[in-house]
This record gives structure tokens, C-alpha cells and sequence, in this order.
């Protein structure tokens, strides 16, 4: 087989069925992009074994796909089966999914000892030391979870939020709402006759500062934040 093609391989009552595949359209196609089976899939083929070139039968297609059509069957290998990543692929696509946990981790939970969040590179130590196994595939909030539990015996995580009471001018208020809805969630606000507005908005704690330093940059240092008393 040529290492320009991949699988995606789909085991139905005991039986593997494969088909060959473009890696990175393949990779595309299973991350939700819009791309033609046509262009993924290398050849109307459906093996039980792609290395060795062995092919399934019309009658094995017939028992578990209701037909003997292979371009059929291969679609529903292709949408229901698992693709084999390459090494690139994985390596990649884990990075990623790392980068993407170790942000939930740092905006959503801080150190009880100090208050503050863990630094992004102390949290990726400790999901060296926690020998974390990262799913290329599930979402990082899906999996951040299941993570933070691995990661309290190395890492002191609390999870906590702050509520923030916001005060923006009115030369500045509508590009704030939008920052400030990337950061937390607005539970009241209020718009002035002459257009400033004023927020109440729950943050995680672990983002606090960084919200503070979005809000003064885009308000040139004239947005009035403070910690609201609950």
C-alpha cells in the first residue's frame, strides 16, 4: 500500500471492512469540512485487509451494508468508520487539542494557595507528569473535564468565578460588549442616554487580568472595571 493513502476501517459483527484514503482530505472530510466522498476515497475498493490487498466479498457487502454496490458501502465506511491518522496527523492534531486544554485549564481554574492561575507551561508539566492521553478527535472541552481530575494530584486547581462590575465610555461601549462577551457571561447591563454602558459579568478568576488588559487596550486605559460585591 502506498504511503500516500490511509485507511478508514469499520468493524460491523466481527468483520473488518477498509477502504483507502487520501490522508489530509480524509482528515478534512472527518472534521466536519464539506468536501465530495469522491474526493477523499483513492479507489472503489473494499478491503478486510487493505495491507495484504484482500477484498471483501459481494456476498460479506451484501450481509452488512443491504448491497453489493461498493461506492455505497464505502461511503458508509468512510462517515461511520475510523481513520488511521498518520503520524504527522496525530503529532498535529494533538498539539492542538493540548494547547486548546491547557488555555480551559489556565481561564477556568487558579491556584488556592495563591489565587492566581497556573502558568500555561506548569500545566503542560503536569500533564507530562500525569501522563495525560489527549483524544485527537473529542473536543477539548469535552475532554478538559476528565484532565483537570488526572491533574489535581500533581496541580492544585479550584475553580472559580469573579463577578465584575464594568463601566465602558460611550465612544467605546459597542466594540466592548463583544470582548467582554468572549471573556465572560454579561448578567445585566445597562446603556446611558448618552451610549456608555455599564455591566455586571461573571468571569472565571483566572482570567481576570487578562480581561482587564483586552479592556484597556481597546478603551485606551478609560474603562472602569471592579470587583462587584455579590
Amino acid at each position: 500500500m502506498s504511503t500516500k493513502y490511509t485507511i478508514v476501517r469499520l468493524t460491523i459483527g466481527g468483520e473488518r471492512f477498509e477502504i483507502l484514503v487520501n490522508p489530509d482530505t480524509a482528515l478534512n472530510y472527518k472534521m466536519g469540512r464539506n468536501i465530495p466522498p469522491s474526493q477523499v476515497i483513492v479507489v472503489d475498493e473494499i478491503y478486510s485487509d487493505a495491507s495484504k490487498g484482500l477484498r471483501v466479498s459481494s456476498d460479506k457487502l451484501q450481509k452488512h451494508f443491504q448491497t453489493t454496490d461498493v461506492s455505497h458501502a464505502a461511503i458508509t465506511i468512510l462517515n461511520k468508520g475510523e481513520l488511521q491518522l498518520t503520524t504527522e496527523q496525530r503529532r498535529k492534531l494533538v498539539n492542538d487539542k493540548k494547547r486548546q486544554i491547557i488555555e480551559i485549564v489556565a481561564r477556568n481554574y487558579i491556584d488556592p494557595r495563591t489565587g492566581l492561575p497556573h502558568p500555561p507551561l506548569r500545566i503542560e508539566q503536569a500533564l507530562r507528569e500525569a501522563k495525560v492521553s489527549i483524544d485527537p478527535f473529542k473536543s477539548a472541552e469535552e475532554q478538559s473535564k476528565a484532565i483537570v481530575e488526572q491533574l489535581r494530584p500533581i496541580l492544585p486547581l479550584k475553580s472559580e468565578k469573579i463577578r465584575l462590575l464594568i463601566r465602558v465610555p460611550p465612544q467605546f461601549a459597542p466594540q466592548s460588549v463583544g470582548i467582554i462577551k468572549n471573556y465572560g457571561e454579561i448578567v445585566k447591563e445597562e446603556w446611558g442616554e448618552d451610549g456608555s454602558m455599564t455591566a455586571i459579568v461573571d468571569i472565571p478568576a483566572g482570567i481576570h487580568s487578562m480581561l482587564v488588559d483586552k479592556l484597556g487596550s481597546a478603551t485606551k486605559g478609560s474603562a472602569q472595571i471592579s470587583v462587584a460585591k455579590v
